[in-house]
């Protein structure tokens, strides 16, 4: 097959993004076009200032800075970059269903079905198609369907390459990945556009770290890594809530099963609950494909688990109600963090979305900063949840760019995101300033509990008993 030479991706969010600026970054000789309908979003990655695009990840800006211009463009002409690439990414978001069959589990694949059709009438030269945006199993065969149906001659190839990217470390994750996936047909056709793909990603990744399957493994695959870390997760967190009620420390129980090799550390830190766009959104994917295969078992097994992560954030908001005398109406509530984690501006099923909605109910005041999510971001959060009428969400809820103004007069603060720089604030100024008792609810067991109790906060740590 011929070298592939222009590539073009459909979606500028945070995986298209940030996944082909590293393809242009290590691929110099390669044109990479990454479109998308929305001219605001183009605009913020054309940005002259890279310090403006619209996803934050540490260190994108600079791979940004190094390949735009040279071999990495921003376009809405998504017609243009269509007929010229001889690879298609697709990179577009696909929300869990709102509506219909499947609604609240189901995976919304409209997008997807929309970008198969305008590749379908603009194409007029073979193309490999590549699925990149977080799918259901069996999306492939839908794509190839629209695709061939053209009658316009042209031949398609449709590979599966899931992204296993976390928020905030997605540029490491890109130059470094554990594995890369790609998924396709066992025909000759098929392995040759597999290996166009494998030779992509061959120019800076280990041979031995790409790995090649068929289409289905590769799309169930990134499902089930999602649903087994989220599962630990929420596995730990369900053991967070015995702790609270024994002496145990849930830091401490972490630490001892974390050094059992058959375990390992990692997502066993205890929180408010996980959040990010494929966590519960795989999950529901799985449940939904189990139940429709006749599997109740299985989809009740992994339903389980975002029934705990709910639990998880629910309890939390109601603790904080509790331990204010059983009312918050007309309270001031900080909130320290809105992005679902740190080093990422990402919000998307962020557990402070449902802490405030809880405490919103309550008719509590909540005053949000967040290092990088803006107002806007955080009031169509709020109303994306649809209980109660946008004006009331901007009644309720302030947005600070200093946190020391968003914890002034407070009654409580609430440490929804675990970023770095909250460990090191004045807490005494903090202190100070705020109605007493002064309780901080640490839902991410980020601060010094101790510390902060000698200065005279009350301190409630998730897995702690107090």
């Amino acid at each position: 097959m011929t070298k592939i030479t222009k590539i073009c991706c459909i979606g500028a969010g945070y995986v298209g993004g940030p996944t082909m600026a590293v393809v242009a970054k290590q691929c110099p000789d390669i044109k990479v076009t990454i479109v998308d309908l929305n001219e605001a979003r183009i605009a913020a990655w054309n940005d002259p200032d890279v310090n403006n695009i619209p996803v934050y990840e540490p260190g994108l800006s600079e791979v940004v800075a190094e390949a735009r211009g040279r071999n990495l463009f921003f376009s809405t002409d998504v017609d243009q970059a269509i007929e010229e690439a001889e690879m298609i990414f697709i990179s577009v978001n696909t929300p869990t269903k709102t509506y219909g069959a499947g609604k609240g589990m189901g995976a919304d694949l409209k997008w997807i079905e929309l970008c198969a059709r305008q590749i379908a009438r603009v194409s007029k030269t073979d193309k490999i198609i590549v699925e990149k945006s977080t799918l259901p199993v069996r999306t492939a065969e839908a794509v190839r369907d629209i695709l061939q149906s053209t009658g316009s001659g042209v031949k398609f190839q449709v590979l599966s390459n899931p992204e296993f990217l976390a928020e905030g470390t997605a540029v490491e994750d890109l130059l470094s990945p554990d594995r890369v996936l790609i998924g396709g047909d066992s025909t000759e056709d098929g392995q040759e556009a597999i290996q166009a793909l494998v030779d992509i990603y061959a120019q800076w990744i280990p041979r031995e770290r790409i790995l090649t399957t068929n289409v289905w493994s590769s799309e169930l695959s990134k499902l089930v890594a999602n649903a087994y870390l989220a599962q630990r997760i929420s596995s730990i967190n369900a053991i967070s809530e015995l702790c609270e009620k024994t002496e145990a420390d849930i830091n401490e129980v972490s630490r001892a099963i974390g050094t059992d090799s058959r375990i390992g550390p990692k997502f066993l830190k205890a929180s408010v609950g996980f959040g990010g766009s494929c966590f519960q959104k795989d999950i529901l994917n799985l449940v939904y494909i189990s139940r429709s295969f006749g599997l109740p078992e299985v989809a009740d097994y992994w339903e389980q688990v975002i029934i705990m992560n709910d639990h998880q954030k629910k309890r939390f908001a109601l603790n904080i109600v509790r331990s204010l005398y059983n009312t918050v109406s007309g309270k001031k509530i900080a909130f320290l963090g809105w992005a679902f984690k740190k080093d990422t501006n990402d919000t998307r099923e962020s557990a402070a979305i449902y802490v405030a909605d809880e405490l919103l109910n309550e008719q509590a005041e909540i005053k949000v900063y967040d290092p990088k999510v803006t107002d806007v971001q955080i009031y169509g959060d709020l109303d994306y949840l649809g209980s109660r009428q946008p004006e009331v969400n901007s009644r309720g809820v302030s947005v600070f760019d200093d946190p020391y103004e968003a914890c002034k007069d407070a009654h409580a603060i609430a440490v929804l995101t675990e970023w770095d720089e909250f460990k090191d604030y004045d807490w005494q100024r903090i202190y100070d300033n705020m109605l007493k008792p002064a309780k901080v609810f640490d839902g991410r067991n980020l601060l010094d509990a101790e510390k902060l109790r000698t200065i005279g906060f009350k301190v409630q740590s998730i897995g702690v008993k107090y």
